[in-house]
């Protein structure tokens, strides 16, 4: 057994977008990706926003290894204030993956998907405090020089 609540999730700075095109030959997986990576973009812009995505939240109401878990997938923009310290704003598509709760109703089902954002909120701050946020932006700014000076080409010596 672990922690009542376990979060997860990939974070795309949503500023280090630099292409707004989907590749003719990307898969529909990839495509409907890209697609929901546009959305955030045109509804949230790309300053201090960041898509999170393969998200998954894991509640555990019970101190029991086999009853009383409800994992619900996610993604969606989460907004940070001006500094990039604190977490303003989450903004979460999340649904139901698994449980091990035969009492579970709907309307629970409904309040633990609102309930995801709250905890992801939270998390993302943690995240944040870590450094990781920080070390993505810096990564992806050296990319982006790398590739500027380049010319636009990074990765396979061209």
């Amino acid at each position: 057994m672990s922690q009542a609540v376990e979060i997860a999730f990939d974070c795309l700075p949503l500023r280090s977008v630099g292409r707004l095109d989907i590749p003719f030959d990307a898969s529909p997986k990839y495509r409907a990706h890209c697609e929901r990576v546009l959305r955030a973009l045109e509804s949230y812009g790309s300053h201090n926003s960041y898509y999170l995505y393969n998200g998954h939240c894991t509640f555990r109401l019970m101190n029991h290894a086999e009853l009383g878990m409800i994992e619900l997938r996610f993604n969606g923009v989460t907004l940070t204030d001006d500094s990039d310290q604190n977490t303003v704003g989450c903004h979460l598509e999340a649904d139901l993956a698994r449980e091990t709760c035969p009492w579970l109703t709907e309307p629970i089902v409904a309040w633990f998907k609102e309930t995801v954002t709250h905890s992801v909120r939270a998390e993302f701050d943690r995240y944040i405090a870590a450094g990781d946020l920080k070390q993505t932006v810096e990564r992806i700014a050296k990319i982006q020089a790398d590739s500027d000076h380049q010319g636009g080409f990074v990765g396979m010596g061209l």
